[in-house]
Protein backbone atom coordinates (compact mmCIF):
# COMPACT_ATOMS: atom_id res chain seq x y z
CA UNK A 1 0.00 0.00 0.00
CA UNK A 2 1.27 3.33 -0.32
CA UNK A 3 0.61 6.60 1.68
CA UNK A 4 -2.61 7.28 -0.21
CA UNK A 5 -4.17 4.28 0.28
CA UNK A 6 -3.17 4.30 4.23
CA UNK A 7 -4.32 7.84 4.62
CA UNK A 8 -7.81 5.99 3.18
CA UNK A 9 -7.91 3.83 5.33
CA UNK A 10 -6.91 6.12 8.58
CA UNK A 11 -9.86 8.23 7.29
CA UNK A 12 -12.42 5.66 7.43
CA UNK A 13 -11.26 4.29 10.82
CA UNK A 14 -11.82 7.61 12.04
CA UNK A 15 -14.78 8.28 10.65
CA UNK A 16 -15.79 4.82 12.25
CA UNK A 17 -14.27 6.26 15.74
CA UNK A 18 -16.30 9.52 15.25
CA UNK A 19 -19.49 7.59 15.13
CA UNK A 20 -18.90 5.64 17.92
CA UNK A 21 -18.46 8.86 20.06
CA UNK A 22 -20.86 10.32 19.38
CA UNK A 23 -23.01 6.95 19.82
CA UNK A 24 -21.06 6.67 23.34
CA UNK A 25 -22.04 10.16 24.61
CA UNK A 26 -25.84 9.23 23.76
CA UNK A 27 -25.66 6.96 26.10
CA UNK A 28 -23.60 9.14 28.53
CA UNK A 29 -26.49 11.24 28.15
CA UNK A 30 -29.04 8.87 28.93
CA UNK A 31 -27.04 7.96 32.70
CA UNK A 32 -27.29 11.92 32.87
CA UNK A 33 -30.98 11.59 32.99
CA UNK A 34 -30.47 8.87 35.60
CA UNK A 35 -28.54 10.41 37.60
CA UNK A 36 -30.84 13.73 37.62
CA UNK A 37 -33.56 12.01 38.25
CA UNK A 38 -31.76 9.70 41.13
CA UNK A 39 -29.38 12.62 42.57
CA UNK A 40 -26.79 10.32 42.37
CA UNK A 41 -22.87 12.38 41.84
CA UNK A 42 -21.10 12.12 38.62
CA UNK A 43 -18.27 11.15 39.33
CA UNK A 44 -18.05 7.43 39.61
CA UNK A 45 -14.53 7.06 40.76
CA UNK A 46 -14.95 3.00 41.38
CA UNK A 47 -16.62 2.72 38.16
CA UNK A 48 -13.87 4.69 35.98
CA UNK A 49 -11.41 2.64 37.55
CA UNK A 50 -13.07 -0.80 36.93
CA UNK A 51 -13.59 0.65 33.31
CA UNK A 52 -9.81 1.28 32.78
CA UNK A 53 -8.94 -1.92 33.82
CA UNK A 54 -11.33 -3.65 31.71
CA UNK A 55 -10.21 -1.87 28.30
CA UNK A 56 -7.19 -1.99 29.25
CA UNK A 57 -6.97 -5.75 29.30
CA UNK A 58 -8.21 -5.47 25.61
CA UNK A 59 -5.52 -4.05 24.04
CA UNK A 60 -2.83 -6.59 22.89
CA UNK A 61 0.69 -4.59 23.46
CA UNK A 62 1.99 -2.48 26.74
CA UNK A 63 2.13 0.53 24.39
CA UNK A 64 -1.39 0.40 23.22
CA UNK A 65 -2.31 -0.48 26.39
CA UNK A 66 -0.92 3.09 28.28
CA UNK A 67 -2.74 4.57 24.92
CA UNK A 68 -6.00 2.92 25.53
CA UNK A 69 -5.91 3.73 28.89
CA UNK A 70 -5.39 7.43 28.09
CA UNK A 71 -7.99 7.25 25.87
CA UNK A 72 -10.95 5.93 27.68
CA UNK A 73 -9.79 8.42 30.73
CA UNK A 74 -10.11 11.67 28.14
CA UNK A 75 -13.39 9.63 26.89
CA UNK A 76 -14.62 9.21 30.37
CA UNK A 77 -13.43 12.93 31.39
CA UNK A 78 -15.96 14.51 28.24
CA UNK A 79 -18.91 11.91 29.43
CA UNK A 80 -18.87 13.65 32.73
CA UNK A 81 -18.55 17.63 31.42
CA UNK A 82 -21.52 16.72 29.16
CA UNK A 83 -23.68 15.53 32.34
CA UNK A 84 -22.28 18.52 34.39
CA UNK A 85 -23.82 20.64 31.75
CA UNK A 86 -26.51 18.80 31.82
CA UNK A 87 -27.28 18.96 36.04
CA UNK A 88 -27.11 23.08 34.97
CA UNK A 89 -29.40 23.04 32.48
CA UNK A 90 -31.84 21.77 34.96
CA UNK A 91 -30.70 23.72 37.63
CA UNK A 92 -28.99 20.59 39.53
CA UNK A 93 -26.29 21.24 41.15
CA UNK A 94 -25.97 23.13 44.02
CA UNK A 95 -26.10 26.89 44.05
CA UNK A 96 -23.00 28.99 44.11
CA UNK A 97 -22.92 30.74 47.33
CA UNK A 98 -22.17 34.59 45.80
CA UNK A 99 -24.90 37.15 45.40
CA UNK A 100 -25.26 39.23 42.43
CA UNK A 101 -25.07 43.02 42.85
CA UNK A 102 -25.48 46.17 40.08
CA UNK A 103 -22.53 47.51 42.20
CA UNK A 104 -20.39 47.79 45.68
CA UNK A 105 -22.40 49.64 48.10
CA UNK A 106 -19.21 51.90 48.82
CA UNK A 107 -21.05 55.31 50.08
CA UNK A 108 -20.60 54.93 53.44
CA UNK A 109 -17.95 52.25 53.34
CA UNK A 110 -15.03 51.93 55.92
CA UNK A 111 -12.03 50.63 54.08
CA UNK A 112 -8.91 49.58 55.56
CA UNK A 113 -5.06 49.34 53.97
CA UNK A 114 -1.70 47.81 54.59
CA UNK A 115 1.01 49.87 55.64
CA UNK A 116 1.47 53.51 56.53
CA UNK A 117 0.33 56.99 55.30
CA UNK A 118 1.60 57.46 51.46
CA UNK A 119 1.51 53.68 50.99
CA UNK A 120 0.99 52.47 47.68
CA UNK A 121 -1.81 50.39 48.82
CA UNK A 122 -3.35 54.06 49.89
CA UNK A 123 -2.94 55.01 46.29
CA UNK A 124 -4.88 52.02 44.99
CA UNK A 125 -7.55 52.73 47.76
CA UNK A 126 -7.97 56.46 46.60
CA UNK A 127 -7.63 55.63 42.91
CA UNK A 128 -10.08 52.62 43.22
CA UNK A 129 -12.62 54.13 45.82
CA UNK A 130 -11.89 57.88 45.76
CA UNK A 131 -10.28 60.42 47.59
CA UNK A 132 -12.52 61.06 50.50
CA UNK A 133 -13.07 57.85 52.09
CA UNK A 134 -13.83 56.48 55.68
CA UNK A 135 -9.93 55.16 56.20
CA UNK A 136 -7.40 53.37 58.39
CA UNK A 137 -4.34 51.54 58.06
CA UNK A 138 -3.12 48.49 59.87
CA UNK A 139 0.98 47.02 59.80
CA UNK A 140 0.24 43.29 58.71
CA UNK A 141 -2.10 41.86 55.67
CA UNK A 142 -3.57 39.81 58.53
CA UNK A 143 -4.67 42.63 59.97
CA UNK A 144 -6.26 43.96 57.40
CA UNK A 145 -7.97 40.59 56.57
CA UNK A 146 -9.17 40.35 60.26
CA UNK A 147 -10.47 44.04 60.23
CA UNK A 148 -12.95 42.60 57.67
CA UNK A 149 -13.85 39.59 59.37
CA UNK A 150 -14.53 41.32 62.76
CA UNK A 151 -16.29 44.16 60.42
CA UNK A 152 -14.73 47.14 61.44
CA UNK A 153 -13.95 47.27 58.18
CA UNK A 154 -16.03 46.80 55.19
CA UNK A 155 -13.29 45.95 52.56
CA UNK A 156 -9.59 45.94 52.44
CA UNK A 157 -6.87 46.60 49.41
CA UNK A 158 -4.10 44.10 49.79
CA UNK A 159 -1.39 44.02 47.31
CA UNK A 160 -1.59 40.46 45.32
CA UNK A 161 0.93 41.11 42.39
CA UNK A 162 4.04 42.98 41.08
CA UNK A 163 4.73 42.87 37.50
CA UNK A 164 8.45 42.26 38.11
CA UNK A 165 9.26 41.03 41.65
CA UNK A 166 6.13 38.45 41.27
CA UNK A 167 3.34 36.93 43.62
CA UNK A 168 3.12 38.01 47.08
CA UNK A 169 2.74 34.54 48.95
CA UNK A 170 1.35 35.67 52.05
CA UNK A 171 -2.05 36.73 50.57
CA UNK A 172 -2.79 34.00 49.27
CA UNK A 173 -2.26 32.05 51.98
CA UNK A 174 -4.84 34.53 53.69
CA UNK A 175 -7.24 34.09 51.29
CA UNK A 176 -7.35 30.32 51.84
CA UNK A 177 -7.60 31.28 55.58
CA UNK A 178 -10.18 33.52 55.74
CA UNK A 179 -13.98 33.48 54.27
CA UNK A 180 -13.24 37.15 52.75
CA UNK A 181 -14.34 37.22 48.85
CA UNK A 182 -12.50 39.53 46.00
CA UNK A 183 -14.70 42.01 44.74
CA UNK A 184 -12.45 44.09 42.60
CA UNK A 185 -8.94 44.75 41.43
CA UNK A 186 -6.70 48.03 41.16
CA UNK A 187 -3.42 48.36 39.06
CA UNK A 188 -1.22 50.87 39.83
CA UNK A 189 2.40 51.97 38.15
CA UNK A 190 5.10 52.05 40.88
CA UNK A 191 7.44 54.82 39.95
CA UNK A 192 9.80 55.22 42.48
CA UNK A 193 10.73 58.94 43.75
CA UNK A 194 14.01 60.24 45.73
CA UNK A 195 11.98 62.43 48.49
CA UNK A 196 13.63 64.84 51.02
CA UNK A 197 12.67 67.30 53.26
CA UNK A 198 12.05 71.09 51.69
CA UNK A 199 15.29 72.38 50.56
CA UNK A 200 17.78 69.50 50.38
CA UNK A 201 20.15 69.12 47.03
CA UNK A 202 21.76 66.02 45.71
CA UNK A 203 25.00 66.82 47.14
CA UNK A 204 23.35 66.71 50.80
CA UNK A 205 22.98 63.18 51.17
CA UNK A 206 24.44 60.92 52.90
CA UNK A 207 21.22 58.05 53.80
CA UNK A 208 18.97 56.92 52.16
CA UNK A 209 15.70 54.69 53.27
CA UNK A 210 13.72 52.34 51.27
CA UNK A 211 12.07 49.15 51.71
CA UNK A 212 14.76 46.53 50.09
CA UNK A 213 13.09 45.37 47.45
CA UNK A 214 12.70 49.17 46.52
CA UNK A 215 16.38 49.79 46.70
CA UNK A 216 17.22 46.93 44.35
CA UNK A 217 14.85 48.02 42.09
CA UNK A 218 16.55 51.48 41.81
CA UNK A 219 19.95 50.17 41.92
CA UNK A 220 21.23 52.04 38.77
CA UNK A 221 20.56 54.93 40.21
CA UNK A 222 22.53 54.34 42.97
CA UNK A 223 25.30 53.33 42.12
CA UNK A 224 25.69 56.52 40.47
CA UNK A 225 25.67 57.84 44.34
CA UNK A 226 28.12 54.89 45.59
CA UNK A 227 28.63 57.07 48.56
CA UNK A 228 25.13 56.62 49.80
CA UNK A 229 24.36 54.54 52.80
CA UNK A 230 21.31 52.52 51.86
CA UNK A 231 19.57 51.22 55.01
CA UNK A 232 16.03 48.90 54.52
CA UNK A 233 12.87 49.79 56.21
CA UNK A 234 9.68 47.91 56.90
CA UNK A 235 7.72 49.37 53.89
CA UNK A 236 8.50 52.72 51.71
CA UNK A 237 5.71 55.11 53.35
CA UNK A 238 7.37 54.27 56.78
CA UNK A 239 10.54 55.17 54.72
CA UNK A 240 9.09 58.87 53.88
CA UNK A 241 7.69 59.07 57.19
CA UNK A 242 10.96 58.95 59.17
CA UNK A 243 12.19 61.49 57.04
CA UNK A 244 9.96 63.78 56.93
CA UNK A 245 9.63 63.56 61.32
CA UNK A 246 13.36 63.74 61.71
CA UNK A 247 13.64 67.07 59.28
CA UNK A 248 17.43 65.91 58.35
CA UNK A 249 18.53 67.28 55.19
CA UNK A 250 21.12 64.49 54.77
CA UNK A 251 18.44 61.47 54.57
CA UNK A 252 16.35 60.75 51.79
CA UNK A 253 13.84 58.38 51.01
CA UNK A 254 12.79 56.23 47.83
CA UNK A 255 8.95 55.83 48.06
CA UNK A 256 5.73 57.17 45.61
CA UNK A 257 5.42 60.75 44.94
CA UNK A 258 2.22 60.28 46.40
CA UNK A 259 4.41 59.77 49.89
CA UNK A 260 6.37 62.44 49.00
CA UNK A 261 2.94 64.83 48.89
CA UNK A 262 1.25 63.03 52.17
CA UNK A 263 4.34 63.57 54.08
CA UNK A 264 5.06 67.07 52.42
CA UNK A 265 8.58 66.10 51.30
CA UNK A 266 9.95 67.24 47.75
CA UNK A 267 10.74 64.97 44.91
CA UNK A 268 14.42 65.63 44.00
CA UNK A 269 14.28 62.70 41.57
CA UNK A 270 11.61 61.27 39.86
CA UNK A 271 11.81 57.71 38.26
CA UNK A 272 14.54 56.18 40.17
CA UNK A 273 13.42 52.84 39.30
CA UNK A 274 15.07 51.34 36.09
CA UNK A 275 11.80 49.86 35.25
CA UNK A 276 9.16 52.04 33.46
CA UNK A 277 6.77 48.71 33.00
CA UNK A 278 6.86 47.96 37.01
CA UNK A 279 3.22 48.02 38.09
CA UNK A 280 1.28 46.34 41.29
CA UNK A 281 -1.76 44.73 41.02
CA UNK A 282 -4.18 45.37 43.91
CA UNK A 283 -6.92 43.36 45.00
CA UNK A 284 -10.58 44.73 47.03
CA UNK A 285 -11.44 42.10 49.76
CA UNK A 286 -15.11 42.35 51.19
CA UNK A 287 -16.53 39.89 54.32
CA UNK A 288 -19.46 39.42 51.82
CA UNK A 289 -20.14 36.51 48.85
CA UNK A 290 -21.14 38.95 46.57
CA UNK A 291 -19.98 40.11 42.54
CA UNK A 292 -20.77 43.05 40.68
CA UNK A 293 -23.44 41.01 37.93
CA UNK A 294 -20.88 42.61 34.99
CA UNK A 295 -17.22 41.08 36.51
CA UNK A 296 -15.29 39.59 33.96
CA UNK A 297 -12.55 37.54 36.06
CA UNK A 298 -13.04 34.32 38.42
CA UNK A 299 -10.37 33.78 40.97
CA UNK A 300 -10.87 30.00 42.63
CA UNK A 301 -7.72 27.63 44.31
CA UNK A 302 -8.39 24.08 44.88
CA UNK A 303 -6.20 21.04 45.87
CA UNK A 304 -5.69 17.12 43.85
CA UNK A 305 -4.70 14.24 44.21
CA UNK A 306 -0.54 13.95 44.18
CA UNK A 307 -0.90 11.59 41.74
CA UNK A 308 0.58 12.06 37.74
CA UNK A 309 -2.32 13.83 35.38
CA UNK A 310 -4.07 15.43 37.93
CA UNK A 311 -3.87 19.37 37.29
CA UNK A 312 -4.05 18.28 33.42
CA UNK A 313 -7.73 16.73 34.56
CA UNK A 314 -8.84 19.83 36.11
CA UNK A 315 -7.37 22.16 33.75
CA UNK A 316 -9.47 20.32 31.06
CA UNK A 317 -12.92 21.68 32.51
CA UNK A 318 -11.57 25.09 31.42
CA UNK A 319 -11.11 24.30 28.12
CA UNK A 320 -14.14 21.77 27.55
CA UNK A 321 -16.16 25.07 28.83
CA UNK A 322 -14.06 27.68 26.55
CA UNK A 323 -13.05 29.94 29.43
CA UNK A 324 -9.66 31.42 29.28
CA UNK A 325 -7.04 31.38 31.80
CA UNK A 326 -5.28 34.17 33.30
CA UNK A 327 -3.06 33.26 35.87
CA UNK A 328 -1.87 30.11 37.43
CA UNK A 329 0.27 30.06 40.74
CA UNK A 330 0.67 27.32 43.68
CA UNK A 331 1.57 27.50 47.27
CA UNK A 332 2.73 24.06 49.20
CA UNK A 333 0.08 23.05 51.72
CA UNK A 334 0.73 23.76 55.02
CA UNK A 335 1.64 19.46 57.02
CA UNK A 336 1.92 18.03 53.75
CA UNK A 337 5.68 17.90 51.98
CA UNK A 338 5.67 18.37 48.26
CA UNK A 339 1.49 18.85 47.79
CA UNK A 340 0.41 22.11 46.33
CA UNK A 341 -2.70 24.41 46.34
CA UNK A 342 -3.12 25.74 43.01
CA UNK A 343 -4.58 29.55 42.16
CA UNK A 344 -6.34 30.37 39.15
CA UNK A 345 -7.96 33.16 37.77
CA UNK A 346 -9.67 32.93 34.77
CA UNK A 347 -12.29 35.18 32.35
CA UNK A 348 -15.73 34.93 32.81
CA UNK A 349 -19.07 35.67 35.42
CA UNK A 350 -20.56 33.49 37.87
CA UNK A 351 -23.82 33.71 36.12
CA UNK A 352 -22.32 32.27 32.77
CA UNK A 353 -23.28 28.48 32.14
CA UNK A 354 -20.18 27.53 30.88
CA UNK A 355 -18.22 28.77 34.07
CA UNK A 356 -21.26 27.00 36.36
CA UNK A 357 -19.89 23.93 34.66
CA UNK A 358 -16.40 24.16 35.32
CA UNK A 359 -16.88 24.85 38.73
CA UNK A 360 -19.54 21.45 38.88
CA UNK A 361 -16.74 19.91 37.85
CA UNK A 362 -13.93 21.05 39.76
CA UNK A 363 -16.02 20.89 43.00
CA UNK A 364 -16.55 17.06 42.53
CA UNK A 365 -13.19 16.22 41.34
CA UNK A 366 -11.17 18.31 43.35
CA UNK A 367 -10.06 17.45 47.16
CA UNK A 368 -11.15 21.05 48.01
CA UNK A 369 -12.21 24.03 45.81
CA UNK A 370 -12.47 27.61 47.00
CA UNK A 371 -14.21 30.42 44.85
CA UNK A 372 -12.10 33.62 45.87
CA UNK A 373 -14.28 35.85 43.71
CA UNK A 374 -15.98 37.48 40.86
CA UNK A 375 -14.84 40.77 39.93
Amino acid sequence: MDLGEIRQELDKIDKEIVALYEKRMEACERVAQYKIETGKPVLDKEREEAKLKQVTSLASSEFNKKGVEELFEQIMSMSRKRQYQLLTSHGIGGELPFVPVEELDTKAATIVFQGAEGAYSQAAMAEYFGGNTNNFHVDTFREAMVAIAENRADYAVLPIENSTAGSVNEIYDLLVEFDNCIVGEQIIKIEHCLLAVEGTKLEDIKTVYSHPQSLMQSAKFLNEHSGWRQISMQNNAFAAMKVAKEQDKTQAAIASAYAGEVNGLTILKQGVNHSDTNSTRFIIVTKKNIFVKNAGKVSVCFEIPHESGSLYHMLSHFIYNDLNLTKIESRPIEGRNWEYRFFLDFEGNLLDSGVQNALKGLQAETAKMKILGNY
